[in-house]
């Protein structure tokens, strides 16, 4: 199955103005994350998706190809749905343009669970404490026997009741993948009422009946939001 990581690259940022064209170390945000990227062999194709000409100047002088997006999106799905129409693959993979370092073990476990026909979209989770799970930021996920997400929340679940010792959350890791149709669907789909409680887009598909396929992994990606995880992505590189 042929496979394409897209990556969204929107321009505008709220916390840290312009982060995708930041310095790292000699070179910018968006062109880490796309090299390292493609570096991880896992995909036959990987396109920066952006609205923006100096994100696409900056790809372009690394060799990369660009699809250059025409419409405004409110999200990073909705804005590599455009690109379809350039891209042939069948398996899609939503790599976050803000983060720099990505992990070749992650990204080919999840392209791997295709390989059951069932799974028709796949994401990534890691293990956090309890008291990581009180942050809102954190995105907590639960799993059926399968696997399968259950429900994603910004609160901490399970709840847990009894108060037992030592109990472990599941974080979801923002990267996704999809086969083709079901991307091209869930960006027509309107949000739907969990959705907009949490604002979280992965709640429209579970409300839709959609299976996202969970991929357990150790790697804690470093997502540049503001200054300070800029920092600490230049201090991450340094010790490579």
């Amino acid at each position: 199955m042929k496979s394409a990581a897209l990556i969204p690259a929107r321009f505008a940022s709220t916390r840290l103005p312009a982060k995708l064209i930041q310095d790292l170390g000699g070179k910018s945000v968006i062109q880490r994350t796309y090299l390292s990227t493609l570096d991880t062999g896992v995909f036959d194709e990987v396109w920066v998706v952006t609205d923006h000409e100096e994100i696409a100047n900056q790809i372009r002088q690394v060799g990369g190809q660009v699809f250059f997006s025409k419409r405004q999106h409110e999200s990073g799905s909705d804005r590599i749905a455009e690109a379809l129409d350039q891209v042939d693959a069948e398996l899609i993979v939503n790599v976050q343009g803000d983060e720099p370092f990505q992990d070749a073990n992650s990204l080919k476990s999840l392209v791997e669970v295709f390989q059951d026909d069932e799974v028709q979209m796949a994401s990534l989770f890691h293990e956090i404490s309890e008291e990581e799970a009180q942050n809102p930021n954190a995105v907590k996920v639960v799993l059926d026997e399968k696997g399968d997400a259950l429900y994603f929340s910004r609160s901490p679940i399970p709840f847990n009741r009894d108060k037992l010792p030592n109990l472990t959350y599941k974080k979801h890791i923002g990267v996704y993948a999809y086969r083709r149709d079901i991307l091209s669907q869930f960006t027509t789909w309107p949000k739907g009422e969990l959705e907009q409680i949490e604002m979280l887009e992965q709640l429209r598909l579970l409300e839709k009946g959609i299976k996202i396929r969970m991929v357990k992994t150790s790697h804690q990606p470093i997502a540049i939001d503001t200054s300070e995880d800029l920092e600490r992505a230049r201090k991450f590189l340094k010790n490579l």
